[in-house]
């Protein structure tokens, strides 16, 4: 323990669905998912010191306007981050405590799985803080079908089962657009409109089209019946396609949509543009996969 590091600073990225394929209903209420997960170059930032017991924190609201109206949970039970630091804790034999600092920066309920990112990077801290012979992936798989991914650290993989069920892919960066239409969708509510179960994606090919600068054969199950619902997110993601940008896509359960860029300057240039015609909306541009340090504890 004495090589421990006193205080452990993390990213959490962001992550985008490079497609999701949703099939048969789990006994457990949950759907059977196939998909790719990729990270992206934006995301919340914690900062985590060792304490003598239990777990404390504070959160720190640093969104841009159009993130939406809901209100980030304080850090407590409600918070994700929170319950998987007393989790690392319970599952370490209680040897000590840890307080938490996390700067949040990306929507909520937006599928870019910010609290599953919050939760998967303090689980990469807390194996630096108090290392202890805990299974981490375990912890992970208590707390969110997403969060397996994040504390996993890696910067692509397919997601099978709930999403738990990993594994890694290597794919070149792209530049891509984000936008959010300030629309919170509940996962509850994404699967219950759910429309169809889709067929098997070839992810090869889908990984193959990433890396060759085209636009992939890709779909979303979950897209028909969010758009459905919410006009709002509709618009957004017809604005990408307008905009010039390739295979706009929803990202998990929504409400963020996203398109592929030519490269940096375009994504910045229709970035910017569609800020100015919808300042009341969340846009940025970014590139996916995250850098491999972006994801790592420091």
């Amino acid at each position: 323990m004495s090589d421990a590091p006193e205080v452990v600073t993390v990213v959490a990225p962001a992550k985008v669905n490079l497609g999701l394929r949703v099939s048969a209903r789990r006994g457990d209420g949950y759907h059977e998912i196939d998909t790719l997960f990729a990270t992206v170059e934006i995301g919340d930032r914690l900062r985590l010191s060792r304490t003598g017991t239990g777990v404390s924190g504070v959160v720190t609201d640093r969104r841009e306007p159009g993130s939406g109206a809901e209100e980030v949970p304080p850090m407590g039970p409600a918070n994700l981050a929170f319950r998987a630091a007393d989790a690392w804790l319970e599952a370490a034999g209680r040897p000590g405590g840890v307080h938490v600092e996390l700067e949040k920066q990306l929507p909520i309920a937006a599928g870019l799985g910010g609290g599953s990112s919050d939760a998967g990077a303090v689980i990469r801290a807390m194996a630096r803080l108090w290392p202890a012979a805990v299974d981490p992936i375990a912890i992970a798989k208590r707390l969110g079908s997403d969060v397996p991914f994040f504390a996993s650290g890696h910067a692509v993989a397919r997601g099978r089962g709930r999403g738990e069920k990993l594994a890694p892919r290597a794919l070149p960066a792209r530049w891509l657009v984000l936008v959010n239409p300030g629309v919170a969708v509940p996962v509850a509510q994404a699967y219950g409109d759910l429309m169809a179960f889709g067929p098997p994606q070839d992810w090869d090919a889908v990984a193959s089209a990433w890396s060759e600068g085209q636009a992939p054969r890709w779909r979303n199950d979950l897209q028909a019946g969010v758009l459905r619902r919410h006009p709002d997110v509709r618009a957004a993601w017809t604005a990408l396609g307008q905009a010039g940008l390739a295979a706009p896509l929803l990202s998990g359960s929504g409400a963020t949509c996203f398109g592929l860029a030519d490269g940096e300057e375009h994504a910045r240039r229709v970035a910017r543009e569609l800020r100015a015609g919808r300042p009341d909306w969340w846009v940025i541009a970014t590139s996916a996969p995250a850098r491999s340090a972006f994801a790592q504890v420091r």
